[in-house]
């Protein structure tokens, strides 16, 4: 007990010195050991990383899920080290939506036929999702999140140490200088008229007695450079770790952008296969009614869609007695073709359409009684119908 209570009592002194050596410094009334620039710039460039990686991997989490009561069970779950149960995604959740109204509503209708194929795409979508947030949390969110729980409270426990040791530092710095200022007042020869005998006495046993107090302050001014200069060759060789810390969060970085690349392949993908699979459905509307040849001051490449379109029922193309007609025995009107740009590659359904690459240029021309959402399309000597929606007419 003894023991403790001594431990006590000097823990308490050191803190009691810190708090006035820091107070002082604060009201300007104590001088500071400073560190040196390169010191500083480390110090500022670990603050930074630390910031900026609380804000990426917040705003990642948001990315991941944006709902935030799901978020605030995640990290509960992670806090009692539970395993986070599976949640469903929104895109799996319509995909049910879906197939339940298609049952109810008539499976053999074509509103019903074209619900279940879309729910399916949803569903496929919603296992893509799922798919990347693992990976996502994975490869990028745990990184991020090991640097901010292990190195940087590592980090920040060596600083607040080097703290210590510096306002030890100082105040062994101030105890020195005034002790030092005692003794010389101390050792000041007074006047033989004006002083009694008595005084010399009391001012030779005072001067010894900071003499002691000098040696010993230089001492302790001694250990506590010491200790500041390990604990400082410390805290920088953590600081310098660093610039290894910025190499793996890119290596991470690298890691998330082909997860996303990944699940926006394949959620466009999925929608191609969807698209094409409708577009195939008879006696279903998925397409524009936009006029096949629209005046040339309305077909500026800066009016051009933004968004890929759907392409029409090939199926709902031309009336039955079309249906048969030979690509190759017709001829292109004598006027009325025009060039048109093609703006996404577009796979031939079958072998009446026209199979197009993006960005390439066609001949177009419509013939009488053709549905207005399809033209026919030449390339060199190869013809086929192709959608409206997937040019941009020219002249």
């Amino acid at each position: 007990m003894d023991f403790n209570m001594k431990k006590l009592a000097s823990d308490a002194g050191i803190f009691f010195t810190r708090a006035v050596q820091f107070t002082e410094e604060k009201f300007g009334q104590a001088e500071k050991t400073e560190l040196d620039a390169h010191f500083e710039n480390l110090l500022a460039r670990a603050d930074s990383t630390k910031n900026w990686t609380e804000k990426i991997l917040r705003q990642t989490e948001v990315l991941l899920q944006p709902n935030p009561s799901a978020r605030v069970e995640e990290f509960l779950y992670e806090k009692l080290d539970r395993k986070v149960p599976s949640r469903v995604t929104n895109g799996e959740l319509l995909a049910q939506y879906m197939a339940e109204a298609a049952g109810e509503l008539g499976p053999t209708t074509p509103y019903g036929k074209t619900l279940l194929k879309v729910a399916e795409a949803e569903k496929q979508l919603g296992a893509a999702e799922r798919d990347f947030i693992h990976t996502a949390s994975i490869s990028f969110l745990t990184p991020l999140r090991n640097f901010l729980e292990g190195d940087w409270k590592t980090i920040s426990k060596e600083r607040r140490l080097l703290q210590n040791r510096r306002l030890d530092l100082d105040a062994c710095k101030a105890r020195l200088k005034k002790a030092k200022a005692a003794e010389a007042k101390a050792t000041t020869v007074p006047d033989f008229q004006e002083t009694r005998p008595r005084n010399y006495i009391l001012s030779a046993s005072a001067s010894a007695l900071w003499n002691d107090e000098v040696d010993k302050a230089e001492q302790e001014l001694r250990v506590a450079q010491t200790e500041f200069d390990r604990q400082a060759e410390v805290t920088r060789l953590l600081l310098e770790g660093i610039s290894s810390t910025h190499v793996n969060h890119l290596r991470c970085l690298h890691e998330f952008v082909k997860s996303q690349t990944t699940y926006y392949a394949q959620c466009y993908r999925h929608m191609l296969d969807l698209q094409k699979q409708l577009g195939r459905f008879p006696g279903t509307f998925v397409g524009t009614t936009e006029p096949a040849s629209p005046p040339l001051s309305s077909t500026s490449p800066t009016t051009a869609a933004a968004t890929m379109p759907v392409v029409p029922s090939v199926a709902s193309l031309a009336p039955p007695g079309e249906a048969s007609l030979c690509l190759e025995e017709v001829a292109p009107p004598a006027s009325g073709t025009r060039k048109a740009r093609v703006l996404y590659d577009y796979e031939a359904a079958d072998s009446s359409e026209l199979a197009l690459l993006a960005d390439e240029l066609i001949t177009v021309y419509s013939l009488p009684g053709m549905d207005p959402d399809w033209l026919i399309g030449e390339r060199g000597n190869k013809k086929g119908k192709v959608p409206v929606t997937y040019l941009e007419l020219l002249s």
